[in-house]
């Protein structure tokens, strides 16, 4: 079993007045999760917020593919308390992004709807193994133009895929193997609209576990900060 080093931190911006963001680590059941909270004060938080108490019931000494399906679960299930509570508040919609990792046996899996994100770090080289969810996304899979252009589209915001939006919810799913000295990174939009692949690069690369979030947090701080922030960096020994 690989062992895994991991470093997470949140901060709400100067623009915010709340974190809607919520971040979650469960190294006793190699899971991580970042989800980015959609609905405004007391609604976009309470979504997020929903989402990592769910998955932190997953109990502890599941095999791997029970314990991957009991994450699915628990997002599945966030979906629909999410959907009956806007419906009992009467009032539009509430969800909230997702973006987890799971490790077991010397592979990752990753699960994820909307624009919360999961890289990878390996050998100098940086990899988005997730694929945004949202309005531009299409561009940029049609090849008219790059993830970091996306980011400064006036559309970006616009995701098509939440927890607690529409009727069903569909997660996508990435798996692969996992190698010591891989660097993953978790993050919400609130650090992408800041950072580069080039950018996200160079901080992987140099910064230590201890400062790499902090690090990360603080570029986005400096580039304006008008979204809450989260990042999870992990590290395979």
């Amino acid at each position: 079993m690989s062992e895994i080093r991991y470093n997470a931190r949140s901060h709400v911006g100067h623009k915010r007045k709340i974190n809607e963001d919520s971040v979650l680590a469960l190294p006793a059941q190699n899971i991580w999760m970042v989800s980015d909270g959609m609905g405004g004060h007391d609604a976009g938080d309470y979504a997020s917020r929903l989402i990592a108490d769910r998955i932190a019931m997953i109990p502890e000494g599941l095999e791997p593919t029970e314990r991957m399906h009991a994450l699915r679960q628990a997002i599945h299930e966030s979906h629909e308390i999410i959907i009956k509570e806007a419906e009992a508040r009467g009032r539009g919609i509430i969800g909230a992004t997702v973006a987890a990792l799971m490790v077991a046996n010397g592979h990752f899996v990753g699960l994820w709807a909307g624009d919360s994100r999961i890289y990878r770090l390996r050998n100098g080289q940086i990899e988005m193994l997730t694929t945004d969810h949202s309005a531009v996304a299409e561009l940029v899979l049609s090849g008219q133009m790059t993830w970091d252009e996306a980011e400064q589209h006036p559309q970006s915001n616009a995701i098509t895929r939440a927890v607690g939006v529409g009727e069903t919810l569909e997660l996508d799913k990435i798996r692969g193997e996992v190698l010591r000295g891989d660097r993953f990174l978790i993050c919400s939009d609130g650090l992408t609209k800041y950072a580069t692949f080039g950018i996200l690069r160079a901080v992987l690369e140099r910064e230590p576990l201890e400062t790499v979030s902090g690090r990360l947090i603080e570029i986005a701080l400096n580039g304006g900060g008008a979204d809450n922030i989260t990042v999870i960096v992990l590290d395979v020994l």
